[in-house]
């Protein structure tokens, strides 16, 4: 079971690699406004839980798996150049995307330490996290950033009260 519990790790830490990525890169396409302001909170927060997540990793005695988290860094550059809708521009399909998919992986990592905490046992194996906190934290990293994303929306695809 513990090798389990190791792959499981590792995906999840390439796939924090990646959201801290993306969030690094829309928050600087998006600087000098509120959204960048916001995303800015975020891209901290999502960094320092790629952290408390390898802190957590190396406690258990878990190696990190580099290829993993290499590919997700190569993945999140590479979906720079998917096409947008302008050539050489940033788009507001892209800014909606860019925050589609930040939530969905905050969302994530709210239902990973959740999990951490209650199947894999953790919460038992490590008294000092506070899973709950990692858990409020992620919320309130959604709700800074769920109102641009749904004005990125209405403005991308032309919805009521787009801008």
């Amino acid at each position: 079971m513990e090798n389990f519990l190791s792959i499981y790790l590792n995906d999840q830490l390439a796939l924090g690699v990646g959201w801290r990525e993306l969030a690094k890169r829309s928050r600087a396409a998006n600087r000098e406004t509120a959204l960048g302001e916001a995303l800015g909170t975020v891209s901290t927060g999502i960094a320092e839980d790629v952290a408390t997540f390898e802190h957590l990793m190396r406690r258990l005695g878990i190696r990190r798996n580099l290829v993993k988290t290499s590919l997700a860094f190569a993945a999140e550059r590479l979906g720079r150049v998917k096409p947008n809708g302008r050539l050489v521009r940033y788009s507001p399909l892209s800014r909606f995307e860019e925050l589609e998919f930040l939530v969905m992986g905050i969302e994530s990592k709210k239902q990973l330490w959740a999990t951490l905490r209650d199947l894999a046992g953790l919460a038992r194996r490590l008294p000092d996290v506070d899973f709950d906190a990692l858990i409020d934290r992620a919320g309130h990293q959604i709700a800074a950033i769920e109102p641009f994303r749904e004005r990125a929306g209405r403005e991308a695809f032309g919805g009521p009260n787009a801008a």
